[in-house]
């Protein structure tokens, strides 16, 4: 009997202990976007809804109290403060300091890079045929992206910026030559406070370099990292994370007609060793053949 009783015992407190992690409520906290109608921040975090649920808990998504840029943030997850996931482009850098979840939410498209360009300067493009041509332009990026580093490595001269907003401040009063944003990026931001009536994207070409844009983590946070890792790989396993991501991106790649573009790939010298480059499933892959460097 006092066996029978023990196992008993066991049996239930094992069906609480399930029951109240089941029942807990998880808070995560992401960084406030800029403005609420952010569009760029509206597809990483309808994704991690759709991680979340796949994976049956209970949780609370939220934004930070105050408004985080993608350094503060950084810094501030590294800390354990304000925030618990941030999404960002990835280098090796950060994923020593942070946790990586190796799932490229946008496919590499963070890496597919078009050009805002004030209409003054339009001609300048027009003669460009070689990537040694685009070298001698200026591009504008932020002093702290890791996007400046592989433009720098590839040879261009490039002016930084505390903040993409006064990259195109400068765009607009004609400094710089370009700059390029990711094809998830420049649409909403042409568009955000009467850009588009002195700038224009470039129509022609784009640049691409592999990378991946992931969601983050403290290095202290593995059962979080977990989490959403889990609902990541069912999301892709059930076909709604590319249906999430056709039904964001489709339309705007139509839009740019990314397949027409000759598109200048360059190599990327901060990516990680463990970025999932074989995994077809991860990674967009334009129609046409993109040019190289």
């Amino acid at each position: 009997m006092g066996y029978r009783l023990i196992r008993c015992v066991v049996a239930f407190w094992l069906c609480v202990f399930a029951t109240s992690s089941a029942a807990a409520l998880w808070t995560i906290t992401y960084p406030r976007p800029i403005d609420e109608g952010d569009a760029r921040a509206e597809y990483p975090i309808a994704l991690l809804k759709l991680a979340l649920d796949k994976t049956g808990v209970n949780y609370e998504l939220r934004p930070s109290d105050r408004i985080l840029l993608t350094a503060k943030a950084m810094r501030q997850l590294k800390e354990n403060r304000e925030v618990n996931v941030v999404w960002s482009m990835t280098d090796s850098q950060r994923e020593k300091e942070l946790m990586p979840i190796r799932v490229p939410i946008a496919k590499g498209l963070i890496g597919l890079r078009l050009f805002a360009i004030n209409e003054e300067k339009a001609a300048r493009f027009n003669r460009v045929r070689s990537i040694g041509d685009l070298l001698k332009l200026t591009p504008l990026q932020g002093e702290e992206w890791p996007d400046t580093k592989i433009l720098q490595a590839s040879g261009f001269n490039v002016f930084t910026v505390p903040s993409y907003a006064q990259a195109y401040t400068l765009l607009m009063q004609g400094k710089g030559d370009f700059f390029p944003r990711s094809l998830i990026e420049i649409m909403p931001e042409m568009e955000d406070q009467g850009r588009a009536a002195v700038l224009r994207i470039e129509p022609r070409m784009a640049l691409y370099y592999p990378t991946a844009m992931y969601y983050f983590v403290s290095n202290s946070n593995q059962t979080l990292a977990n989490l959403i890792e889990t609902g990541l790989q069912r999301a892709i396993q059930d076909g709604s994370f590319d249906a999430l991501f056709t039904a964001t991106f489709n339309e705007v790649i139509d839009e740019l007609h990314i397949e027409e573009r000759e598109v200048y790939t360059l190599d990327n010298p901060l990516l990680p060793p463990k970025t999932p480059l074989t995994d077809e499933r991860l990674w967009y892959r334009a129609g046409s053949e993109a040019a190289s460097q």
